[in-house]
């Protein structure tokens, strides 16, 4: 029996500093706020300084929390991106026509990274693509569904992720 597991977040270098630069501009402007207007700071101009930075906060320790768990065994592929989904996903084979590695453009297919797409198929399908959940990179497993719906799961270890799906296409009917 074999089984594939991954886990993938957003730990790029460029991520970080530019999260890093955006603080220190923003603690740079709010200091020159305060500098500039001495003691007449008014409680408005306070609470918006302290919800903007607050709000820019939430948003950079959101994106350096997501995760991305993967992992493929013999009952189907499971997926989560934490904190979004609050269990696994699972997808048994029976429900997919195809499974396979492939590489992507991440921009011009799906739009970027992150969680792409709103359903498997219809109105909200970015470009007739499907749904991507990716991290980084330009590898994922490639589901297409009995019911024409597509799914790309990102993977930094595509080699090993094709094994294993080599080892279960048997199941899919």
């Amino acid at each position: 029996m074999k089984v594939f597991k991954e886990s993938q977040r957003f730990n790029q270098w460029w991520l970080i500093l530019f999260g890093l630069l955006i603080f220190v501009i923003i603690g740079f402007s709010f200091s020159k706020e305060i500098s500039d207007s001495g003691n007449n700071l008014n409680n408005e101009q306070l609470i918006s300084m302290l919800l903007s930075g607050g709000l820019i906060l939430v948003v950079f320790l959101l994106i350096i929390f997501i995760r991305l768990k993967t992992k493929i065994d013999e009952n189907g592929i499971s997926y989560q991106m934490t904190p979004f989904h609050l269990k696994p996903r699972i997808i048994s084979w029976s429900e997919l026509s195809k499974c396979y590695v492939r590489k992507y453009a991440p921009i011009s297919e799906y739009g970027g990274w992150g969680i792409r797409g709103f359903q498997r198929k219809g109105f909200w399908d970015f470009r007739n693509r499907g749904m991507a959940y990716n991290i980084k990179g330009d590898m994922g497993i490639q589901l297409k569904f009995k019911d024409e719906g597509k799914l790309l799961i990102g993977t930094q270890d595509p080699e090993k992720a094709k094994m294993v799906i080599q080892n279960y296409l048997y199941k899919i009917v």
